[in-house]
């Protein structure tokens, strides 16, 4: 986690978004996801919602969230809850955070559930569904 979030603030410092993103596990199809964000200083992740459960926890730097009306300035190794409120995100210096999101806050019947680990991984492997790994480095 420590080189991916090295290399994404490194990116994000000379892109010309000043921004980067990866997503470390999850996406669009699964009820948790989780990215890591680099913002260089200064820049913001607009006011947005999440239809369940989301928490920012800063990795580097310091970031102010704005959940509703209320504000919070957030360092280094701190976690914030930010669910059920529209939010936004500010870099109040170079910051790197980690965004944890679920989806969906209605459990899973368990007739749905594969408890078959092993056997989920190969099949997910066999359709191309591949994560990102945390200790690689960026492109």
């Amino acid at each position: 986690m420590t080189a991916l979030a090295d290399g994404l603030l490194s990116h994000a410092l000379s892109a010309s978004s000043r921004r980067d993103i990866r997503t470390i596990d999850g996406g669009r199809p699964h009820l948790l996801y989780q990215s890591v964000i680099a913002l260089a200083r200064g820049q913001r992740i607009e006011e947005h919602d999440h239809p369940g459960e989301a928490t920012v926890q800063v990795l580097r730097g310091r970031v102010r969230v704005t959940a509703g009306e209320d504000t919070t300035d957030v360092s280094t190794g701190q976690l914030v809850i930010v669910s059920g409120v529209r939010h936004s995100v500010t870099a109040l210096e170079d910051a790197v955070v980690l965004l944890s999101v679920a989806r969906r806050t209605t459990p899973t019947p368990a007739d749905r559930m594969n408890l078959d680990l092993p056997d989920s991984y190969h099949r997910q492997r066999q359709r191309g569904h591949r994560r990102w790994p945390v200790n690689a480095p960026v492109p």
